[in-house]
């Protein structure tokens, strides 16, 4: 990198930790600290509603989804808005009526103290592990780029987080997420016009579309009923419906977002905005993956965009076999290149029977082209069984370090990492708050002032900052990182939403048998993941992963009607006749 994108980076993160801590000094009580004052503007909330899902995850890793795998990832998103409007109705109106600071607070409230204890402490390990995550992903970006140890970059990405995080607690959140945001989709409008420019002198826009999809980049919608594929139309509106309404109606790290809010009103105008733009938005960003998979048909790319992955096999004795790849990946690019030309002027020309020959040429060369990049990861893991081969998360930063000018680099690894410190931060607030409010404020014998539990917060927030970058040290891609937060959280998600579910509609249900509900139906859910999910690779599970939030909510709601069944009979036995 030049020193003018070094200025453009640094300069962007110093402002953003600098301006958090002085926007938000002096919190001296549990209101201030963990209410942010609750005076929050509508577009304040939308906004920190967005970047705190938005994190750099979403940058880094779903351009590569689209470049793989094209549009349909946006299925996942589909029970979005319809989740906004439930949670506006239901949950919004709920939590500022009982005047909470957490969501798990209402649950004591209708239940017990260890059912409220079992769901934070279930979100605890979800939200902790994903924390570790959001720190994981930009020093992947880092280390690519500066070739620096992952583990120090970890740490120093951990620690900016926590400055800010532990000295302004909710507010320091929010008031950092605006310019965070702006910064975001300043750098990824720039990036995709930057694409479009990069485009031979003949293809426009809309051609780039015709040409992504010739390559079947461009399917949205899926309407089959194979509960096997990730993202489907109907996985989306049912299983993305209820992943949604557990994220953001019973996730602290969102939760928190609108509980700062100044009244129910702009709690519920800041989830409606956010309802509204986040399906366009992850269009788009899917889009500028489109758009630098186009550029790729025109220009050459490696076998493997993980660098360490090359570097590993080439040091190799199977280096050999490595370049013989990468002598028959060249002539097949220029292949691919000439086919794309010739399907260019057939569409000039509206010869459609040209242009159907030239679409069908371009599908058999991209069946060689994953077989050439499926025979170099098999040579990268013979090389090193350790170096990760999976590399839909090094598409877009590749394009980045090689293409984009000079000032431009330092804006895009500015966007990547303010989003992942944006993120992180909303998730370590959550975890500090749940953690003092929920288990220690909750547990703890005797009369404390508001500034023992300031401190307590602090104190958890920091300790939460330690673990999460801990688990960024042991963190390993598995799969596209995107698509591993998300299932992270399904694994957890529909379990704790049927906990709320059963708090809010089914008034007969009580406290013991919601309770040994949630603990077994979260022994099953792990059962069906480990057996249907993580034994298979992507694309052949025999779950698919977004099922698990709607089967976690149905099964929990059923046990508890069980358990509470029996219960009754046992204590009044004259109803078993």
């Amino acid at each position: 990198m030049s020193t003018l994108d070094w200025i453009i980076l640094s300069s962007t993160l110093l402002f953003i930790v600098s301006y958090g801590v002085w926007r938000t000094r002096g919190s001296k009580n549990v209101d201030d600290y963990v209410g942010g004052g609750k005076d929050a503007k509508w577009w304040t909330i939308g906004l920190s509603v967005m970047a705190t899902q938005a994190s750099a995850i979403t940058f880094l890793s779903t351009p590569g989804q689209a470049f793989h795998d094209g549009l349909g990832f946006v299925q996942f998103y589909f029970g979005l808005p319809l989740a906004m409007v439930i949670i506006c109705l239901v949950f919004v109106p709920l939590y500022h009526r009982l005047k909470v600071y957490t969501a798990y607070e209402f649950l004591e409230g209708r239940f017990d103290l260890k059912t409220r204890s079992l769901t934070a402490i279930l979100f605890l390990i979800q939200r902790g592990l994903a924390a570790g995550i959001t720190i994981f992903a930009p020093s992947i970006i880092l280390s690519a780029v500066l070739g620096w140890d992952l583990r120090t970059l970890n740490v120093i990405i951990g620690v900016l987080v926590i400055i800010y995080t532990v000295s302004g607690g909710t507010k320091a959140v929010s008031v950092t997420q605006k310019q965070q945001m702006f910064i975001i989709m300043t750098g990824m409008f720039v990036t995709f016009f930057y694409i479009l420019g990069y485009l031979p002198a003949d293809i426009n826009f809309g051609k780039a579309l015709k040409i992504a999809g010739a390559s079947n980049k461009l399917q949205i919608l899926d309407f089959s009923f194979d509960t096997t594929s990730r993202y489907t139309f109907w996985s989306g509106i049912t299983g993305g419906l209820f992943l949604a309404l557990a994220y953001f109606g019973t996730d602290q790290s969102q939760v928190q977002r609108y509980l700062s809010g100044k009244s129910v009103r702009e709690s519920q105008l800041g989830l409606v905005f956010n309802g509204i733009l986040k399906i366009p938005m992850q269009f788009f960003i899917l889009l500028v993956g489109i758009m630098v998979f186009v550029f790729y048909q025109y220009n050459p790319s490696p076998l493997n965009f993980n660098p360490s992955a090359t570097n590993a096999v080439m040091n190799s004795v199977y280096a050999k076999d490595y370049k013989i790849l990468q002598e028959g990946q060249t002539k097949l690019e220029q292949e691919k290149k000439m086919a794309q030309n010739k399907f260019s002027s057939a569409l000039e020309l509206k010869e459609y029977t040209a242009v159907e020959e030239a679409k069908q040429q371009i599908i058999a060369l991209n069946k060689k082209d994953r077989a050439n990049r499926e025979a170099a990861k098999t040579l990268i893991s013979q090389s090193d069984s350790v170096v990760e081969t999976n590399d839909k998360d090094y598409v877009f930063i590749h394009f980045i370090l090689n293409n984009l000018p000079t000032g431009l680099i330092g804006l895009l690894l500015a966007v990547i990492l303010s989003a992942a410190m944006s993120s992180t931060a909303s998730e370590l607030n959550a975890l500090g708050t749940i953690t003092a409010l929920d288990l220690y404020k909750r547990n703890k014998k005797g009369n404390f002032t508001e500034r023992h539990y300031v401190i307590a917060t602090k104190g958890f927030t920091l300790v939460w900052g330690l673990i999460a970058i801990g688990i960024a040290s042991i963190a390993n891609l598995f799969d596209n990182l995107i698509q591993l937060v998300n299932i992270i959280g399904s694994i957890f998600y529909g379990n704790v939403l049927g906990i709320f579910l059963l708090a809010i509609f089914f008034k007969f249900v009580k406290g013991n048998a919601v309770f040994f509900a949630a603990i077994l139906t979260q022994l099953i859910i792990f059962v069906l993941f480990y057996t249907l999910i993580f034994n298979y690779p992507e694309g052949e599970e025999k779950l698919g992963y977004l099922w698990l939030n709607f089967i976690g909510c149905g099964l929990v709601i059923f046990v508890a009607f069980v358990f509470e069944g029996f219960d009754r009979m046992l204590k009044n036995p004259r109803l078993e006749s």
